[in-house]
């Protein structure tokens, strides 16, 4: 884990209440796919745990919805801006159990998890299929991102506005695949499980109280024993969790 202040490079509105932020500072805590970083806004006394969309060396990218007072601060502050952030936070994604053709599901802002995943198992020689979920044709967002990282990426829309109409589900059943990553909400977690046919892991969203498992306010029950989401996930195995 890292402490410090990071500048804010740039701060865009990718939809109507989701926003792409690139902050600049260190990134060697970061050593894998589906981690974290936890900012703390003036005026809030929890810092908002967000998932790393993407990093390289000095740069972090993360996308964030709107969801109340703090992400709504964060989405008017704007480039130079400084953020005080714990980076490098959390258990991220193991590549080594993917196979040859791993499927990737993300849900609304469970998609940006999946996008320096996509980008790790494609330099490893992998063929990835990527299925994005979302409600709406106005909600998406990274389609041709994901694509242009030579994904084979797959949008479904429950209102069928776009793509597949229904949920992510109904594309996962026309897969042939060997291993799962997916983030997202619990409601589709469940019907992934419901359906999946090959192990996988999961990412939960969980509310975090420090970020780094000293409060146990994140903890919950595993087949192993009591995991903190925060610092033992947020990924589990499929195989560890207890529906």
């Amino acid at each position: 884990m890292y402490h410090g202040l990071y500048e804010i490079k740039s701060n865009i509105k990718l939809t109507d209440n989701v926003f792409e932020m690139v902050i600049c500072g260190d990134t060697s805590s970061i050593k894998a796919a589906g981690q974290f970083i936890n900012i703390k806004l003036d005026g809030f006394y929890l810092r908002r745990p967000i998932s790393i969309c993407d990093f390289e060396d000095g740069e972090i990218t993360i996308i964030y919805k709107v969801v109340g007072d703090g992400t709504d601060a964060l989405s008017r502050m704007t480039a130079g801006g400084k953020l005080d952030v714990l980076c490098g936070l959390g258990n991220g994604f193991d590549t080594s159990k993917s196979g040859e053709k791993p499927v990737l599901i993300g849900g609304g802002v469970g998609v940006p998890p999946m996008y320096n995943l996509c980008k790790r198992l494609i330099s490893e020689g992998k063929t990835v299929t990527v299925i994005l979920g979302f409600n709406t044709k106005s909600e998406i967002f990274y389609e041709d991102k994901f694509r242009a990282l030579g994904a084979d990426a797959r949008v479904t829309t429950v209102d069928g506005s776009y793509g597949t109409k229904g949920f992510v589900t109904d594309e996962l059943k026309n897969i042939d695949y060997t291993y799962f990553y997916t983030c997202g909400p619990m409601p589709m977690f469940r019907a992934i499980e419901s359906i999946a046919t090959t192990s996988g892991q999961y990412s939960f969203e969980e509310r975090m109280g420090c970020g780094f498992g000293a409060c146990m306010g994140c903890s919950c029950k595993t087949k192993y024993g009591n995991k903190r989401i925060c610092k033992d996930g947020p990924v589990l195995t499929r195989e560890e969790i207890i529906w």
